[in-house]
Formats: structure tokens, sequence, C-alpha cells
């Protein structure tokens, strides 16, 4: 039985916008929310639990992708998120350099 026409995305830059951003976005939230965590915390213990809880977080923010309504709007949202965590990443080795 085919899907129905209604649910399906016609064009093909916002089908590669929701593509993209469930890889790629996904991944680089995931990896920079991590990486924060390890610059304000245990950085070997929280390395370690990455290669586990990194993989759930990409996982659920794949599925968030897809189901959000507009592509480049949930890419908006990632860089964001990707920025803030980048900046925590940088105060973190700014002001605690030895954890």
């Amino acid at each position: 039985m085919p899907a129905n026409q209604k649910y399906l995305t016609p064009a093909f830059w916002p089908r590669f916008a929701k593509i993209t951003a469930a890889i790629l976005g996904g991944y680089f939230v995931s990896v920079t929310f991590h990486l924060a965590l390890a610059s304000w915390f245990n950085r070997p213990a929280v390395l370690i639990t990455m290669a586990f809880s990194g993989f759930i977080l990409w996982v659920v923010l794949m599925v968030l992708a897809f189901l959000a309504k507009s592509g480049w709007k949930i890419w908006g949202i990632y860089i964001l998120l990707s920025l803030l965590f980048s900046l925590l990443i940088y105060l973190g080795q700014t002001y605690n350099p030895a954890a």
C-alpha cells in the first residue's frame, strides 16, 4: 500500500534539509553537548559514557528532525544548540582547565 501523498515532501530542498539536519545536525549537537559536559566534569568518565549516551542522544535528535515540520527550522535550532554548547566548552576550558 503506497504512502499517502499529503504526508510526503515533494520538493528536494526541504527533504534534503531534514535528512542533513537529522544526520549532521543531530551529530553536532550530541558531540558538543558531551564535550561541554566533559569540560566541566570528570573528563574521562564523560567521554567513556559518551560512547553510549551520545549514540542514544543522536538517534533521538534524528527522530525529532524528521518529526519537525520544517527542515530549515530544525537546522536553525540545532545550530543554535551547537553554538551554545560550544560556548560552554570554551567557558569550561577557560575557567575549569584541570577537569
